[in-house]
């Protein structure tokens, strides 16, 4: 029998007791009049009473809490079965505007109703991605920078001044603190199943979120404060999230466009074929696709990641012979296998880990490790799973191409994963080409990534200078001082000296003796370059820290250009209409001057970062100190370019310093090439 056949539970005995019979070994029954006023109010002392705590220091005893607590929410569950949806609405709906988000947990009441165990789950980690963003709005009352985990967010002191500790203490027995009942942790890394989440814990929850919105009403009212709700993150450029980027972008929209009832049937039957899936989840897997047939994206997507991560879990746990990690829902483990662990080059006992090898071969090597890095881990990636567990997205606007690459996704590992009974399946005309499209998938949020899209957006910018409007050239030699400048002129010899230096480390097809900086040769030549595949997975420092200061240069490059750009339209339009004074008039027609060589000396800079970049990883061959010094030659160039920035600035327009910068700036750059430091030098 397979592992995801036998598997009936991944939570570990201690775990499992907590969650799913703790909190019914007290048979009492509990009047709901006893924590619910006549008029609608929470008696919140009368909650906190069952809070417990440990005689030696005084912190939360949460085996015993738990354990009182548990008769309590049976009572909430049963009054909420009670009331109707009008009565619920009338009673409750004011107290959880402070959430912003209202309308969701009215629908948790309608979940509460029917017990659907599927949705209840879903309910709860809704719930808890809104109310850690609503009181994440509550600390800013006070505090400044919010915590991002929930565990501290509970903890903190300017909580405990609004809401009391005592209240406190109440929320982290169910949410927050992992040796309570950590409902949100075990939800959303996907360690509970359907069945083992009690509806009556979803209930209390609702129940405290309303009281917690009468606290803070009181408080508000006390201290004339006003509640602000931070802007929801919102997703852009989702042309960035395509899985199928460049010359697959036709098949992306044909994939795209059926995505429909025909790819979500065949998804099911893998659903219940692959041996990705652990059967306990299979409830989980079943809805995320009806959320998706339904346009209800953000329930998909909620629904899908933790089961990405489970199957993956399985597969971790399987190929490194730790079946134990599948089953550690527990304090020590569950901040730690998750998908930093599981797709790290070594274990924490610094063994090998055997899941990339698993997965070596193309199509699953490239898609799993990078789609997942690029999807949930890198910084300025969407972080999809970060910001919908911390209430960061808006749930209603949730972006249907996001969900559409994220069910994709898990269709291209449910068919790895499956036997060969799905053969016909993997050959389907739908699936085959998604598993080509999955196999040719690049990261797009690396560093290394966007600094290629640095480079060629920056060149982008430099290769309209030449269309810039301009004043005739006989202009330009009238004015005293900038007549046969030879400073520029010879700084327009330095570079194509400097170029033809770096040549055999370039293209053939993408450059010429004649003109080796030409705008066309050079543009096509990064393109070239940037097509370059370089490995993004287990980046080792000393690769992170240069990509910073390359990506700094490149950022500097790209302002100097916008700003002369900007310049450059506004004087010529300034000098038709005959709007400048003398000085301008000089100072404008020595920019035009100075472009002259900045233009060469742009691209040239794009040139030497673009081909160090190729060659990044061959960093790690230097021995300390040349790797000092070489950090130390970008840094400068980074000097220059920050000052290059500052003295083309429509401020300081500085063009006889300029000059003299690029000077110094170019002679450094001959001599650390003649000195064979660069990292494309090591190449060969």
């Amino acid at each position: 029998m397979a592992l995801s056949d036998s598997v009936t539970t991944c939570l570990s005995p201690p775990v499992h007791y907590v969650i799913c019979k703790l909190g019914f070994e007290k048979k009492d029954t509990y009047d709901i009049n006893n924590i619910l006023s006549k008029n609608g109010e929470v008696c919140w002392q009368a909650v906190t009473e069952h809070v417990c705590y440990l005689k030696s220091d005084q912190s939360v005893d949460y085996i015993k809490t738990i354990r009182s607590l548990g008769p309590v929410c049976e009572s909430v569950n049963l009054h909420f079965k009670s009331l109707t949806k009008e009565q619920f609405v009338i009673q409750y709906a004011l107290w959880f505007h402070w959430t912003n988000c209202t309308e969701l947990f009215l629908e948790l009441f309608d979940v509460l109703q029917y017990t659907q165990t599927t949705e209840v789950a879903l309910g709860l980690m809704k719930l808890t991605s809104c109310l850690e963003r609503a009181l994440g709005d509550v600390y800013l009352l006070i505090g400044k920078d919010c915590p991002f985990l929930l565990r501290d967010l509970l903890a903190s002191e300017q909580l405990a001044v609004v809401f009391g500790r005592a209240v406190m203490n109440v929320l982290r027995v169910f949410i927050g603190s992992p040796y309570g009942l950590n409902l949100r942790n075990v939800l959303w890394h996907g360690f509970a199943s359907p069945q083992e989440i009690p509806a009556k814990y979803c209930a209390m929850l609702l129940f405290l979120t309303a009281g917690l919105g009468q606290l803070l009403q009181t408080y508000l009212l006390q201290t004339k404060c006003i509640l602000v709700h931070r802007p929801y993150v919102i997703l852009v450029s989702l042309e960035d999230l395509d899985v199928f980027p460049g010359k697959y972008l036709i098949i992306s929209k044909f994939l795209l466009c059926y995505l429909n009832h025909e790819m979500l049937s065949i998804a099911e039957e893998l659903v219940k074929l692959s041996s990705f899936v652990l059967k306990a989840m299979l409830p989980f897997w079943m809805a995320a696709l009806t959320a998706f047939r339904q346009s209800r994206y953000a329930d998909c997507v909620i629904l899908l990641l933790p089961q990405l991560e489970v199957g993956l879990r399985l597969l971790f746990t399987t190929t490194n012979k730790c079946p134990n990690r599948l089953l550690t829902a527990e304090v020590k483990f569950l901040s730690k296998v998750n998908y930093d662990l599981m797709l790290a080059k070594h274990l924490d006992n610094e063994e090998v880990n055997q899941l990339p090898a698993v997965l070596e071969e193309p199509a699953m090597a490239s898609i799993l490790k990078e789609f997942l890095w690029d999807f949930l881990n890198h910084q300025e990636g969407p972080r999809i799973r970060d910001r919908l567990s911390h209430g960061e997205i808006n749930l209603e606007a949730f972006p249907r191409e996001v969900a559409n690459q994220i069910v994709a996704f898990a269709i291209t590992l449910l068919c790895r994963f499956s036997d060969e009974e799905t053969f016909a399946f993997k050959e389907h005309m739908v699936i085959k080409p998604l598993m080509n499209c999955a196999s040719c998938y690049r990261s797009r949020f690396h560093p290394i990534s966007r600094l290629k899209k640095q480079v060629l957006e920056c060149m982008k910018s430099v290769r309209l200078w030449p269309e810039l409007p301009t004043v005739p050239e006989e202009h330009i030699q009238t004015i005293k001082g900038l007549e046969g400048n030879a400073e520029a002129s010879t700084l327009i010899l330095m570079i194509p000296e400097i170029i033809s230096q770096l040549q055999q480390y370039m293209p053939q097809n993408c450059c010429s003796s004649d003109d080796p900086i030409n705008s066309v040769l050079t543009e096509r030549l990064l393109i070239a370059l940037c097509d370059t595949h370089i490995c993004t997975l287990y980046s080792p420092r000393p690769v992170l820290e240069v990509l910073v200061v390359l990506r700094k240069i490149s950022t500097q490059c790209h302002q100097v250009s916008e700003q002369i750009i900007a310049s450059t339209e506004l004087r010529y339009k300034q000098w038709m209409n005959k709007t400048l004074r003398s000085r301008q008039r000089h100072n404008y027609l020595r920019m035009l001057n100075s472009i002259k060589f900045l233009s060469p000396v742009l691209r040239l800079i794009l040139v030497l970062i673009t081909l160090e970049l190729v060659n990044i990883h061959l960093v790690c061959k230097k021995n300390p100190f040349d790797y000092q010094q070489y950090l130390k030659f970008l840094k400068s160039v980074l000097q220059y370019t920050e000052n290059l920035v500052t003295y083309t600035s429509p401020e300081k327009n500085k063009w006889d310093e300029t000059m003299e910068l690029t000077n110094k700036a170019l002679i450094k750059i001959r001599k650390i090439s003649d000195r064979k430091l660069m990292l494309m030098q090591l190449a060969t």
